[in-house]
Parts: C-alpha cells; structure tokens; sequence
C-alpha cells in the first residue's frame, strides 16, 4: 500500500467519523429543544393555574421562549449540516 492510498483510507476514515459526529449531534441538538420546550410548557401550565387572569400573558412569553429554543436547536441542526456537507 503506498503513502498515498494509506493517507486518501485514513481520510475516509475521518469523514465517516465526522459525519457520524454530525449525526449525533443533531440529535442532541433536537433532543434538547424537546426538552427544553416541553419544561416551558410545563411552566406555562402550572403558572396559569395559579394565576387563571393572565393566562394571556403567560402565552405569549410562552410562545416567544419556545421560538428562541427552537432557534438555537435549528442553529445547531445547521453546523451539523455544514459539517457533513464539507
């Protein structure tokens, strides 16, 4: 085996484990956000039943906090792709 195919199947080697790095990743990433949104939904429930006149209130922050999460969850989704993709 010459030096050149040693390094080109150690290389292949490095990308298979990258990817995979990627892949685990993500699904972290996405896990996280699961999570992340379903303690927040938990907040918002127990916050209305003690408070029931602002429930509105209470939704909205809601709703703005689960888009934040789910923005850092896509932003890591996107540097998983990008390292596949490279």
């Amino acid at each position: 085996m010459t030096t050149l195919t040693l390094l080109q199947a150690l290389t292949e080697v490095g990308l298979g484990i990258a990817h995979m790095g990627a892949g685990i990743g993500a699904g972290i990433a996405s896990i996280g956000a699961g999570i992340g949104i379903g303690l927040i939904g938990k907040g918002a429930v127990e916050a209305v039943a003690r408070q029931p006149e602002a429930a509105g209130d209470i939704r909205t922050f809601m709703v703005l906090t689960a888009a934040f999460v789910e923005g850092v969850a896509l932003f890591g989704i996107v540097v998983c792709m990008l390292i596949v993709l490279s």
